[in-house]
């Protein structure tokens, strides 16, 4: 019994100590062994060679006959074809009666979830208390839809799923004791395509087998199973590392001229970001699972691991809509375009023009231009307007400068002052993206003097902040002001609104106006009144 290693245990020791249950209840997904377990219990229990014990011979005629499923003793039955209550009392009326030839009659009963109510009831008194020459084995794979006076009247059981490793190292065993030849890679794509079950691992290497004429090699699992080529996946890797378009459309064209099927591309796809992001965080974990780590590990430094983070979760939700796709090489690619198209650029900072930046808001739907300039002496102004959209300026006085002859005594002047309402303004056109652009809006400024800019950041985004971003930040001050700006950053609660909280207030704020407009509207009254209709909340939108 491969995995389950806490059942074994348990039954061996209630087996050496002659204190076996009179039921057994053994629960878990298909394939992971109960019938298996089952089997053996009943050898264990009838062995003639070494009586009741956790090591039955397996040599003498009673294992045999089990080994061969005709041992009159195990009693099999298939709950799912003998539902009815009759099935059940003609099974039950055996019990009474004494084993044939071996020492304890065994009734397997395999998913024992789909009796009927009256037969579970027909069930229980025999279940509660049996012959002494009787044990009962339950297996079902949907324990919640036993009745509780079942499932208090039996020792339970949960067998696990097995791992991708388990499955592997006992299908290298059975090979090698069999004389086949193999590669490992192959008997890793079994293990993963088996899902944690060992019988359906044992029926693919079976089938793998009879199509490579004695030979497990990766290139005929591949075929056999309509698994993606390897090298069509670091293609698509690569053209993502590169955020090169031209060669991830080049890739699809190519898997849609040999057929490969799209969805077991993408699951592929989703495997392989999980197995990159593992590595970029455990560089020396060796499992059997990672197929040629070397060639993964390179990948570690293309992406970093807050793009590996988003990208898988864009192909979940990308395999997830392709069937809705018009079709599924079209999915695939919007998949793909989608992952480019939102990656976290690597620099995360606005694009400089000669006298502007274009910077594209959080909602995509609108231009703003950002006009670098910082006039020493002037007045602080922090108002945008709709003519040119510029930020709100941070400017600083002209007695901050060491050559003025009132920087002595006014260096309370010498901080630069941003007007409260021009902060949201001049963060929303800062130009930052990404995460950066998130501490940006969820902050509120506190001074400028020096050339150094002090922002509160709330609380809540604290996560969010790292060195990385707190200088993509700065470079972005330096770029709008002109000047080599140093950035503070302190993190805590905060006494005025964020950008971020102001237009949440904004929406808000419309949503209301556009609720009471509604439920003013005597038209929709005249409509409610007449039809005794009602308005869904919630289905209100401002626009």
């Amino acid at each position: 019994m491969v995995g389950q290693e806490h059942v074994v245990n348990a039954l061996k020791h209630a087996l050496d100590t002659d204190r076996v249950h009179h039921a057994f209840l053994l629960t878990g997904t298909r394939g992971i062994g109960k019938t298996t377990l089952a089997r053996i219990l009943a050898k264990s229990l009838n062995c003639q060679t070494n009586g009741v014990s956790s090591m039955p011979c397996n040599t003498c005629s009673h294992c045999i006959a089990v080994d061969e499923g005709r041992f009159i003793d195990l009693i099999e039955v298939d709950a799912a074809s003998r539902t009815k209550v009759d099935d059940t009392r003609d099974l039950l009326d055996n019990v009474q009666y004494a084993p044939t030839v071996g020492e304890y009659k065994i009734y397997l009963i395999d998913e024992v979830h789909m009796l009927s109510g009256h037969s579970f009831n027909a069930l229980l008194k025999t279940l509660e208390e049996p012959p002494p020459h009787v044990k009962f084995v339950l297996a079902t794979t949907d324990p919640q839809k036993l009745p509780v006076t079942v499932l208090s009247r039996c020792l339970q059981f949960y067998l696990k799923v097995l791992t991708n490793e388990q499955i592997c190292a006992q299908l290298k065993r059975i090979l090698k004791s069999e004389g086949v030849e193999f590669e490992q890679t192959a008997l890793r794509l079994l293990a993963r395509s088996a899902k944690g079950s060992m019988r359906d691992a044992l029926s693919l290497l079976d089938q793998t087998i009879a199509f490579g004429a004695g030979k497990v090699v990766e290139n005929q699992v591949r075929a056999m199973l309509g698994l993606v080529d390897d090298q069509f996946i670091m293609q698509i890797l690569d053209g993502l590392a590169d955020q090169n378009v031209t060669d991830l459309l080049a890739v699809c064209e190519q898997m849609s001229v040999k057929s490969v099927d799209f969805i077991h591309a993408i699951e592929e796809l989703t495997v392989k970001f999980h197995q990159i992001n593992v590595l970029q965080f455990s560089p020396e974990i060796d499992v059997e699972t990672i197929v040629d780590k070397d060639k993964l590990m390179t990948y570690t430094a293309r992406f970093d691991r807050e793009t590996l983070q988003l990208f898988y979760q864009m192909a979940l939700l990308g395999k997830r809509d392709m069937y809705l796709a018009p079709d599924l090489r079209t999915g695939m690619e919007m998949a793909l375009l989608r992952m480019v198209a939102f990656a976290p650029s690597s620099s995360e900072e606005p694009r400089v023009m000669e006298n502007s930046d274009r910077v594209s808001s959080a909602t995509g739907n609108m231009t703003k231009q950002v006009k670098k300039s910082i006039r020493p002496g002037a007045a602080p102004s922090g108002t945008m307007t709709k003519e040119n959209r510029k930020p709100a300026k941070i400017e600083q006085s002209a007695a901050a400068s060491p050559d003025s002859p009132q920087a002595g005594t006014r260096s309370d002047e010498q901080k630069a002052v941003l007007r409260s309402s021009g902060w949201p303004e001049f963060a929303q056109a800062l130009g930052v993206t990404g995460f950066a652009r998130e501490v940006v809006l969820n902050s509120v400024l506190r001074g400028y003097h020096n050339n150094v800019v002090e922002l509160g950041v709330d609380e809540s985004c604290s996560h969010l902040v790292n060195d990385k971003r707190k200088m993509l930040i700065q470079n972005a001050f330096a770029k709008v002001l002109d000047g080599d700006v140093k950035l503070k950053l302190s993190i805590g609660e905060l006494d005025q609104k964020t950008p971020q909280q102001l237009a949440q207030q904004k929406r808000d704020e419309d949503l209301q106006k556009a609720e009471n407009s509604i439920m003013n509207d005597p038209n929709i009254k005249e409509l409610i009144d007449t039809l005794d209709a009602s308005i869904i909340p919630g289905s209100i939108k401002a626009t």
